[in-house]
């Protein structure tokens, strides 16, 4: 059980101003390696791309160091941020200033600070950060459109927490013409300091991946040849001017394989009639028909075929927890090509797996893939894919069945859906929840309607959509009545916290109502569980909606656990509730088959039916235990 309670946030204490000597420059070095080294991964331009860019960071931060062992009188000592550290001030603004000097566009000869580092070198291997989801995705597209003060604004704004001021006396410090123009290009990304702490962007916590393993066993007595080879490869892959070669920025061909072969051949994908779904007794992703208006340029094609058999080190992937990222077994369907904002985008279906391929529109060498899982679509979790995400919102390609598309903000159960213009499968864009900053204040999902009926689905942050369901477990049903709408409005917020983890649908049960003991008003209970598409990882959580209140509050959550499911129907849980006189309860309520309630710990009561409501100290802790009216025993639910 949780109480509902506010939690107080208190800024760092400024650090104090002074000087630093070498000693202290070595010790902040020391403690505050992996920060440093973050730093610089973020600033630094992504063109260089991800393994480069990790070991360039490092070698910055080795470098950071004054030469040599003399203590200079003094170093002035800027503000640390949440840090209270002038060394650790001092060797930020040496590794900004590098890292910033690395990151400037080349003109002519390349300086120093731009040349691949000496130390640390790794031969044989790829080293580069844990892949992440598309909100990380997301955001290194964003920092690769700003120039390397704003990203470097960015991210002393939201990793170091400094002020404007701060940060513009930072910047100035270390080299920044236009301090003030970084800020202001900053400005236009939305804060996700959360992200910028993730291990998306933690150089220091790194995946391996071979090199050429095929070359290398073949040239052991002659490794200068191969490493000639194999710059020979490289410069094979990117053409004079930036343009794409014949595989784009796929890896070099580790062997020579006739299934593989002919899985990157575009002339044999796999391409769907459009009237096949009408006679078909499957209605998924196979029988979708290619669409889109570059489904004939076999260029394209033949560079998406040959990054998702083995994408090449500028390549991010992304994938659905639990989603196989390895080549296709055979020639894939082709579900649509075309140009999406700023890139050329390719969406594939090799019958488990949806891959979504996209490429700059100008030719520059780099690409993104992204994995989600499809295995046994129903005909509503086939209804739309992902098409795209920009400036907040998010278009989709939709099933050739849906008849009329639409946008609806769950929030408003009361209001009506607003029609989205369809062209070729591809809705006009809508608002996306996923990538929403800051609190919530609505919620807009795709509504889709078919011969079967209307159905609403939202964006996680994935590929494919989440289905919305309501209704209680085993007979759940499609949320499209205003029931429905009115289950769902309170607590469509709390999808905020399945994004990105691989959810296939999303059931809300409206379990209890239970009128408050102060005769206020009555309060809902509702059960939120969010099915996986690889069956493991559901999360449970219990709701509890008193009056007055626009959204519900979530009061217990479960992971792996039957409650609210097919295969245990049941739940029980409670809250610590304050009255509007200033009296605390102990409230909880189960299903309609709960016979019993009985509470232990700092709170010890009892009643008969699936209701309880006992007076209760602030802050008190209690367990729960319901008994059904079968006899079978159950537990609340934490």
């Amino acid at each position: 059980m949780q109480s509902q309670d506010v939690a107080q946030h208190h800024a760092p204490a400024p650090a104090e101003s002074g000087s630093v000597d070498v000693e202290q420059a070595e010790v902040a070095l020391a403690e505050h390696y992996p920060r440093l080294v973050r730093i610089a991964y973020l600033v630094l331009s992504p063109d260089l791309g991800r393994s480069r860019r990790v070991l360039t960071a490092h070698a910055l931060a080795q470098r950071a160091l004054p030469r040599g062992r003399k203590r200079p009188d003094a170093i002035p000592a800027q503000s640390a941020g949440r840090v209270s550290d002038p060394g650790y001030a001092y060797l930020r603004e040496r590794v900004l200033r590098t890292a910033l000097r690395a990151a400037r566009p080349r003109t002519g000869l390349p300086r120093l600070a731009q040349l691949p580092p000496l130390l640390p070198q790794v031969w044989g291997l790829r080293l580069f950060p844990r892949s992440g989801g598309a909100d990380a995705l997301a955001l290194d597209q964003r920092l690769s459109a700003l120039s390397g003060p704003a990203r470097a604004a960015y991210v002393l704004r939201g990793l170091e927490k400094l002020s404007d001021a701060e940060i513009h006396k930072v910047l100035k410090a270390a080299g920044v013409d236009d301090p003030g123009g970084a800020l202001a290009r900053a400005d236009g990304m939305p804060a996700q300091p959360a992200l910028l702490s993730s291990a998306e962007f933690d150089p220091c916590s790194l995946q391996a991946r071979p090199t050429d393993l095929m070359r290398r066993r073949q040239h052991t007595k002659a490794a200068l040849a191969a490493a000639a080879a194999l710059a020979v490869c490289g410069t094979l892959v990117a053409l004079p001017g930036g343009g794409w070669g014949p595989d784009g920025a796929a890896a070099p061909v580790y062997a020579e394989n006739p299934a593989a072969e002919a899985a990157l051949d575009p002339a044999k994908l796999t391409r769907i009639s459009p009237a096949a779904w009408k006679s078909s007794a499957r209605t998924d992703f196979s029988v979708w028909p290619a669409r889109g208006p570059l489904t004939g340029d076999k260029a394209l094609l033949r560079r998406a075929l040959a990054v998702w058999a083995r994408p090449g080190e500028k390549v991010r992937v992304s994938a659905t927890p639990d989603t196989q990222t390895g080549g296709p077994a055979g020639p894939p369907q082709l579900l649509y090509a075309g140009a999406v904002d700023n890139a050329r985008v390719v969406i594939l279906y090799d019958g488990l797996r949806i891959a979504r391929y996209a490429e700059p529109k100008d030719g520059t060498q780099g690409a993104a893939l992204d994995f989600a899982r499809a295995d046994g679509a129903s005909r509503a979790e086939a209804s739309a894919l992902v098409l795209g995400r920009s400036d907040g919102n998010v278009s989709y390609l939709i099933a050739p069945w849906v008849k009329k598309a639409a946008s609806r903000d769950l929030m408003k159960p009361e209001s009506t859906a607003t029609p989205l213009n369809v062209s070729d499968g591809v809705t006009a864009p809508l608002a996306s929840p996923a990538l929403r900053p800051g609190s919530c204040t609505s919620w807009t999902v795709l509504q889709l309607t078919d011969t079967f009926g209307t159905r609403l689905s939202t964006d996680l942050g994935e590929l494919v959509p989440a289905q919305l369901t309501e209704g209680r477990p085993g007979s759940t049903g499609a949320v499209s009545g205003a029931e429905g709408l009115r289950a769902w409005a309170p607590f469509a917020c709390s999808l905020a916290a399945e994004r990105s983890a691989g959810i296939r649908s999303v059931n809300a049960w409206a379990y209890a109502e239970q009128p408050l003991p102060d005769g206020s008003g009555a309060g809902d209970w509702v059960c939120t569980r969010a099915e996986t598409w690889r069956g493991a990882g559901t999360a449970v959580l219990a709701q509890f909606h008193p009056p007055g209140k626009p959204v519900g509050a979530v009061v217990a959550k479960g992971t792996d656990v039957p409650a609210c499911g097919p295969h245990g129907p049941h739940v029980l849980a409670g809250v610590l509730w304050k009255s509007g006189a200033g009296t605390w309860y102990l409230l909880a309520a189960g299903g309609r088959d709960t016979g019993s309630i009985t509470t232990t710990g700092g709170v010890r009561a009892s009643s008969q039916g699936n209701l309880l409501a006992v007076r209760a100290k602030q802050g008190v802790q209690a367990s729960l235990q319901g008994t059904l009216k079968d006899g079978q025993a159950i537990d609340g639910l934490h």
